[in-house]
């Protein structure tokens, strides 16, 4: 599987519903197993620059690479490049690129 990660930040604060509307249109993109588009909760001790993320999940590069080469794909950069400051992307291979992993229990509160 692969993981895309994309953060954004603003040019303008008051613009960042905008974006996200921008990028929303990506979810409508049938490639994915999974898309994400949010609004950063800003709540880190250290660093709160980015302001949206979008975050997403392939089978594999194929699907990817016909995520990014789809006409909405274009539509969503069209809408959004204009009002974006910065755009970082990250793209790794579960498989193949993960080095440390931790499974976590799911609490059911029962016990």
């Amino acid at each position: 599987m692969i993981r895309h990660i994309v953060l954004f930040t603003a040019k303008d604060e008051a613009q960042i519903d905008l974006i996200i509307e921008g990028l929303s249109v990506l979810t409508t993109i049938p490639h994915a197993s999974r898309l994400e588009v949010a609004r950063n909760r800003k709540s880190d001790q250290l660093g709160n620059d980015i302001d949206v993320i979008v975050y997403g999940e392939f089978e594999n590069e194929a699907k990817l690479a016909a995520y990014k080469a789809h006409d909405l794909y274009q539509e969503s950069i069209r809408r959004v490049r204009p009002l974006r400051e910065l755009r970082f992307a990250a793209d790794y291979d579960v498989a193949s690129d993960v080095r440390f992993l931790t499974h976590c229990a799911a609490s059911t509160g029962g016990g």
